[in-house]
């Protein structure tokens, strides 16, 4: 039999997501077959990057066993342990926008996520939509503030119109987004979303079903998820209506077979021209028969009440199954350090 590779689960990260990651991790850490690896928990937080849970299953207990970050390795009873693949579980910074994914690059140890200059890229929503939009890809008009630009809101309304979304230029799980329905909401909503990222993005609102559907690549087989139809209780799919039920999520979508070939169609072209690796999950508005674009996430949340756990579920697939092939084609198929497409 052979050896049992070191797999390193790290979960948690620098921005307003990382309680959220911390859950994704944990998540994915229970569903990993124990038979095939050596699954090692790693909290990253700000500075503090520490083994929080050994293969074992147990605790660190006493002092915290804390991360070499010259090499990602650790010591046990006097024993260097070092990973032979990384399961990126961390939402937002540093671990969607490229740079934990650069640092993994260089230190030449496979990972499950898209490159660090495709994640860099997706993780910044109006440069992804620049090269979507070249693709043919339909999407919501939009505009990119600064936080230095002088602001004239009727501008921005008279391009836009009313209602419109303003969300971080980089970020996830709907921190910092709002609905704005008049011209006097703008900019109290804009200083918020500057509390999260110093480059906003603002769209305009498209009316249609919203749809969210997964997939995962690997070098010899394409796993395509159900699609999920999103009904929120608030406005909008915010923070709330993503993590606190306030919304009805359909897997599958009840949808017809045409529109379900298009979503998947659509996520599978988006996956290609962005050069994507392992699985992402792609937000869609369906408008009449035109399926829009919103954006795509390179680490979608995996918590017991993420989207993506949902649909593995509806696919009649296990979690162990689908996590076994994502940490298998990294270790052996998937090239690290590539450039972007």
């Amino acid at each position: 039999m052979n050896k049992k590779k070191k797999l390193a689960v790290v979960y948690g990260g620098d921005s307003s997501e990382w309680e959220i990651s911390v859950l994704s991790g944990q998540n994915v850490a229970s569903h990993i077959n124990r038979d095939r690896w050596q699954v090692y928990e790693v909290f990253m937080r700000n500075n503090e990057w520490r083994v929080a849970r050994f293969a074992d299953g147990s605790l660190p207990c006493n002092e915290a066993i804390l991360i070499n970050k010259n090499d990602f390795s650790f010591f046990l009873n006097h024993k260097k342990i070092r990973f032979d693949v990384v399961l990126v579980m961390i939402h937002g910074t540093p671990g969607e926008n490229g740079i934990l994914q650069a640092y993994f690059e260089s230190l030449h140890i496979p990972f499950t996520s898209s490159s660090s200059a495709v994640s860099s890229l997706a993780f910044d929503k109006y440069a992804c939509k620049c090269a979507l939009r070249c693709a043919g890809i339909s999407m919501a008009k939009d505009m990119k503030l600064k936080k230095e630009d002088e602001v004239d809101e009727q501008v921005i309304v008279d391009a836009l119109g009313l209602p419109l979304f303003i969300k971080p230029n980089s970020g996830g799980s709907s921190f910092g987004a709002a609905k704005v329905v008049s011209v006097e909401e703008l900019k109290p909503a804009l200083e918020r979303t500057y509390r999260e990222c110093p480059v906003v993005l603002i769209e305009e609102f498209v009316s249609g079903r919203e749809l969210t559907n997964g997939m995962l690549k690997t070098a010899t087989q394409t796993v395509v998820l159900p699609v999920t139809e999103i009904v929120s209780n608030n406005s909008f799919f915010d923070y709330q209506a993503k993590y606190q039920g306030a919304c009805l999520e359909l897997t599958p979508a009840p949808i017809s077979n045409e529109l379900t070939e298009s979503v998947h169609h659509l996520t599978s072209k988006v996956y290609d021209s962005l050069g994507c690796k392992g699985f992402v999950r792609v937000d869609y508005i369906v408008k009449g028969e035109e399926v829009v674009f919103l954006e795509i996430n390179t680490i979608p949340g995996m918590t017991q009440m993420s989207l993506v756990p949902q649909q593995i579920t509806a696919a009649g697939l296990s979690m162990t199954d689908f996590l076994d092939l994502l940490i298998q084609d990294a270790l052996y198929h998937s090239p690290q350090g590539s450039c972007s497409p």
